[in-house]
């Protein structure tokens, strides 16, 4: 394994934990954490979702996602409904608390991204969001067919 290689995944995952210590500090104002915000932000664009749709939309397993879920709702954040002719199913949907903060949340999160993307040109932004993007649905695709397939990927 070259030196590049070790680089990339190093920096990805320095990127990553330093993003999580600099979203929690602004979510806790909140009582939120950057590990509930992606269950947030899939709400917020597909109110009604069944706890398997969101575990499948975010790439967590039903368990975390489970969790999460209850999670949220001990913060008044989310509330379930139960899905007419399945009791074990529910449809998942924002509170008016959280409703009323995803703007303000959405704000210290521009804001991070703003510090943190200070140094790069417009130009630069685009290219690593589209990078990014790439490697993001790369990644998505490999895990896809492990599961499906059961590759070793």
């Amino acid at each position: 394994m070259g030196i590049e290689t070790l680089h990339f995944i190093m920096i990805n995952n320095k990127i990553f934990r330093n993003n999580q210590i600099h979203l929690d500090k602004a979510l806790k104002k909140f009582d939120l954490s950057s590990g509930l915000m992606p269950y947030l932000f899939i709400l917020e664009k597909n109110e009604g979702v069944s706890l398997h749709q969101l575990s499948t939309k975010i790439g967590n397993d039903k368990a975390m996602t489970t969790r999460t879920i209850k999670r949220l709702i001990e913060l008044d954040y989310v509330y379930k409904i139960g899905k007419e002719g399945d009791c074990r199913a529910y449809q998942l949907y924002l509170t008016k608390k959280s409703k009323a903060v995803m703007p303000q949340i959405l704000k210290e999160i521009q804001m991070i991204v703003d510090l943190i993307t200070v140094d790069l040109s417009a130009e630069e932004k685009k290219i690593t969001m589209a990078a990014l993007k790439k490697i993001s649905m790369r990644t998505q695709q490999l895990r896809d067919e492990e599961e499906v397939y059961g590759k070793n990927v």
